[in-house]
Formats: structure tokens, C-alpha cells, sequence
């Protein structure tokens, strides 16, 4: 019984675990949910403002119309310096510490945008034109600075591209001239990897061509200089041909005697005698 209640026990702590990480996980859900609104609210409502200063600055007329402007022109400025920012922040980290300026920025210009909202909402015209400038100077102070910083982003995700390319245009060039290896090989004569076996090819059969053209030449030279010194010996005999005794020699066996001095001795005749009678 003991064992079953401490085992009831664990499995209700169990069960309260459970639900207590199931609530905290819906109550991050929805409050992640009720930003997400919340962003989109703003948005929408930002869009929504953006349009009627636009539509104020054509129709009205004097301060009314100056102020809708400067405003306009504000947001804009603030508008598209974040965009370029937060676009650029994940490839370049510098780009943080812009964001953190021009938030500090979008502070001093929500500040002077309720002052102009509420100096549009003046009744006294002299009190408007009397502001006015003072606001207008302000605006185009923070104008500028956010323009400043967009500008120099984008010159930099311009810089950064150019040297990416570049870099990426030498490996390119550097990879083409390993693959076409062969062309700067020494001593290359073909533009494809089998010349070389052809080459070689042509090369044995010229060795070989060179080698029996050699033996060929050096027996000749070996029979002309062997005629020579039979023309000289007495009695027209060629030495070597016969061993000194009048039987064939071991060249004669072979086959190596002159042709045309074997054709002589055959047509030779043995001299008659004197006739009878």
C-alpha cells in the first residue's frame, strides 16, 4: 500500500508539471501572438497616418499643409534608413550599431512629431508661424542624420558586393586555368590527354624504324668493305668465302657470299683441252 501511494503521489506531481509547462507554453504563445498584433497594429496605423499627411499636404494650404510635409518627410526618412539597416544587419554585424543610433534618433523624432501634431491642432496662426521654423530646423537636423546613415549602408553593402565579386571573379579565373591544365604544360604539343600516348606511340616506331635501318647499313658496310679486299687477293678469291682449302666457308653455308660472284662461278666453264687429231 505504501508503494502505490508514492507511486499516486509521483504520477500527481507528474501531472502538475505537465500542466504547468503546458500553461507557460500558452502564455508565451499568446503573448508572442498579441505582439505580433501589436507590430501589425502599428503598422497598419503608421500606413494608415502616412497616407493622410500625404493627402494633407496636397489639399491644405499655409502653415497647415508646411507642417503635414514636415512630417511626412520625417517618417519617410526614419522609414527608409530602417529598412536599409535591418536588411543589411544579417550580412553585416556593423550594421547593429547604426540600428542602435537610429533608434535613439526615432526617439528625438517621435518627440518632435507629437510637437508638430499638436502645433497643427493651434488655433493661433501667429503661434504656428512662430514655431514653425524653429520645428522644421529640427526635423531637417534629424533628416539628415538618418539619410547620412543610409547613404554610407548602402555605399558599404556596395563596397562589400564589389569585393566579393572581385574575389569570386579571380577564384573563377584561377579554377578555369587548373582545369585547362594542359596548356600550360611544358612541352605540350595536343590540346587533349590522349596526344601524349599517340606521341609516345610514333616514338617507339621511329626508334624501331631507326634500329633496323641501322643494322641494314651496317651490313653493307660490312659486304663493300669485304669485296674490296677480295678484288685485291690473288687469283680473284674473295677471303672468307672459302677456308683456303676449295671447299664453301661457313658464310657460303649461310647463305652471305656476293650473289653476283656465285652467278659468275656457275657460268664459268672448265678450259678445254687440246683436239685431237
Amino acid at each position: 500500500m505504501e508503494i502505490l501511494g508514492v507511486l499516486l503521489v509521483l504520477a500527481v506531481l507528474f501531472g502538475l508539471g505537465v500542466a504547468a509547462l503546458i500553461v507557460v507554453g500558452l502564455i508565451k504563445a499568446a503573448r508572442a501572438v498579441g505582439e505580433k498584433v501589436e507590430r501589425q497594429e502599428a503598422k497598419a496605423r503608421r500606413a494608415v497616418e502616412n497616407v493622410t499627411l500625404k493627402a494633407k499636404t496636397y489639399t491644405q494650404t499655409g502653415p497647415q499643409g508646411q507642417i503635414s510635409a514636415v512630417r511626412l518627410r520625417l517618417r519617410t526618412s526614419l522609414d527608409g534608413t530602417r529598412q536599409v539597416l535591418q536588411g543589411g544587419v544579417a550580412q553585416d554585424g556593423q550594421l547593429g550599431e547604426s540600428l542602435a543610433l537610429l533608434a535613439r534618433l526615432d526617439a528625438h523624432a517621435a518627440e518632435l512629431d507629437g510637437e508638430l501634431r499638436m502645433l497643427e491642432r493651434e488655433p493661433d496662426t501667429a503661434r504656428v508661424a512662430a514655431k514653425l521654423p524653429e520645428l522644421r530646423e529640427r526635423a531637417e537636423r534629424i533628416t539628415h542624420s538618418a539619410e547620412a546613415m543610409r547613404w554610407a549602408a548602402q555605399d558599404r553593402m556596395h563596397r562589400f558586393a564589389e569585393d566579393e565579386l572581385s574575389r569570386l571573379s579571380k577564384e573563377c579565373e584561377d579554377e578555369a586555368g587548373a582545369l585547362r591544365h594542359w596548356d600550360t604544360a611544358p612541352g605540350a604539343s595536343g590540346g587533349a590527354p590522349g596526344g601524349s600516348g599517340a606521341a609516345g606511340a610514333t616514338g617507339a616506331s621511329a626508334a624501331g624504324a631507326s634500329g633496323v635501318s641501322g643494322v641494314s647499313g651496317a651490313a653493307g658496310a660490312s659486304g663493300a668493305s669485304g669485296a674490296a679486299r677480295g678484288a685485291d687477293a690473288p687469283g680473284g678469291a674473295r677471303p672468307g668465302l672459302t677456308d683456303g682449302r676449295g671447299r664453301p666457308s661457313a658464310e657460303e653455308l649461310l647463305g652471305l657470299a656476293d650473289p653476283v660472284t656465285k652467278l659468275a662461278q656457275r657460268l664459268r666453264k672448265p678450259s678445254a683441252g687440246p683436239s685431237a687429231g
